[in-house]
């Protein structure tokens, strides 16, 4: 059964779509068979895949929705082992409509169950909010993968993430963990880089990765190329730095296996 992980932040500009783009490729890379669903009606994920918006036939409103079938939802990438699900436009009216449908927060987690089988992972890139998306994806996901910038306002509303997921886990998926917090745009000469990693660490201790994703020229450029930074440039330290992070996930996996 693929390992179904939400990156959620509801902060924005923290790294959570270049975290969501990167791992899946990455991992997709390892050969392992991944899905990424873009659940961010902003779509930077499925822009980040090379995926052009006007060109969707299927998307994660119609996963929501189920008016289409997964076969004619999902989207190639330049990975014959990596999948996506593309958002269009149409995904900013899931949550009105939601709010009439029974069960309306495990809507994400029954359309999944219909394809879990067939990926190893499966990451589902949230909007930057709590909203019905995200809550969504948090009833879905077996674990959430948290992106945290090191820089001033990166610990604000962090606690109402963990308030939503302590809530999630007490009334809809008591299963729910934090798979792992990954610190970004770190920069080694700025001094309070240093202090915001120390007081991650100190609060979540052995969940934050060992990786950490400096700021990077390559990894801002390779969105606008629409690819993940390993085909953009494997040499770059954006791509090296997401390749390690991958052996990370896959070593977590298989100390959970024993």
């Amino acid at each position: 059964m693929g390992k179904v992980i939400a990156i959620a932040n509801q902060k924005g500009g923290v790294g959570k779509t270049t975290t969501a783009v990167n791992i899946a490729a990455s991992l997709a890379a390892a050969e392992k068979k991944v899905l990424l669903i873009d659940s961010d009606p902003q779509g930077n994920s499925t822009s980040g895949m090379g995926i052009d918006r006007k060109d969707i036939t299927g998307s994660t409103y119609d996963l929501f929705t189920g008016k289409k079938p997964f076969a004619e939802i999902k989207k190639n990438t330049h990975f014959p082992w990596l999948d996506v699900v593309p958002a269009g436009i149409d995904l900013v009216g899931v949550e009105i409509e939601l709010i009439q449908t029974i069960a309306r927060e495990r809507v994400l987690k029954k359309a999944i169950a219909l394809f879990r089988d067939t990926y190893d992972y499966i990451f589902i890139d949230c909007p930057p909010s709590l909203g019905l998306l995200t809550v969504n994806a948090l009833t879905a996901a077996d674990g959430v993968l948290i992106p945290v910038q090191t820089e001033y306002y990166a610990l604000e509303g962090l606690s109402a993430l963990m308030n939503t997921v302590k809530l999630i886990k007490q009334d809809l998926n008591p299963e729910l963990v934090v798979e792992g917090v990954l610190l970004t745009m770190y920069d080694s000469r700025n001094n309070l880089a240093d202090q915001v990693a120390a007081e991650v660490r100190k609060y979540f201790g052995d969940k934050v990765y060992k990786t950490v994703i400096n700021r990077n020229v390559t990894l801002s450029e390779a969105p606008s190329h629409g690819k993940p930074v390993i085909l953009y440039d494997i040499r770059s330290k954006g791509a090296q730095s997401y390749l390690d992070l991958a052996r990370e996930v896959l070593g977590h996996a298989k100390v959970g296996a024993r």
